[in-house]
């Protein structure tokens, strides 16, 4: 049985609340405990299938003194003090959807050279990410790009950027609408996060390279 009981409206309802604190503190309340349980479940399997013991980030937003969070998450890396400089897992949310992610963000040093591997590999990326996932190049926005609408070019142009500027990212996975009644079944969802962590596992290979 899952320790994770399934996202309400009420969750994605939190990023409504105005005011840091009331916002802070109905994150904290509501939904960091959700998403450690998502991430605590999916951190062993992540271990045996990377070769790289996992542990788990909840995002604390420490950092934040005016402006509340627009989103949250919990990722998982193969490093107990922190996850953002290395490639790493995520589950968290917007207001409008879920999202499970493999991400590389700007603070990794490995940036230029999964840039490089990416472009070296890039048949067998765009081939193996299946057409219902979408990419991010910034972490700190809502949008996306579909990976059917992402060809040779744009992949390319993806990547150079990866590559050549300092704040660019890359993210790959899926998004989950708020209305989606897989959120309230919990076996459900904790199997699509497995099958998303396992089709984006030659990614996190990539970057070992």
């Amino acid at each position: 049985m899952s320790q994770f009981t399934g996202f309400t409206q009420k969750d994605f309802d939190v990023f409504s609340i105005s005011g840091l604190d009331e916002r802070m503190e109905a994150l904290r309340e509501n939904i960091s405990p959700k998403l450690e349980a998502i991430a605590s479940e999916l951190a062993p399997d992540l271990s045996v299938q990377t070769g790289d013991e996992m542990f788990v980030h909840v995002a604390r937003h420490a950092r934040r003194t005016t402006n509340p969070p627009n989103d949250t998450w919990a990722a998982v890396a193969a490093n107990k003090r922190g996850y953002k400089k290395l490639p790493h897992f995520q589950v968290g949310l917007w207001g409008t959807h879920v999202f499970v992610w493999f991400a590389v963000i700007y603070e990794s040093p490995i940036k230029a050279e999964f840039a490089h591997t990416l472009l070296k590999n890039k048949s067998e990326v765009l081939s193996l990410v299946p057409d219902s996932f979408v990419w991010s190049l910034d972490h700190t926005k809502k949008d996306s790009i579909p990976h059917k609408e992402v060809d040779a070019e744009k992949f390319e142009e993806m990547a150079e950027r990866l590559k050549n500027v300092k704040k660019a990212e890359i993210l790959c996975g899926v998004e989950i609408d708020r209305n989606d009644e897989i959120l309230q079944k919990p076996d459900e969802f904790m199997a699509l996060c497995r099958n998303t962590f396992e089709t984006l596992l030659p990614l996190y290979r990539f970057t070992q390279k």
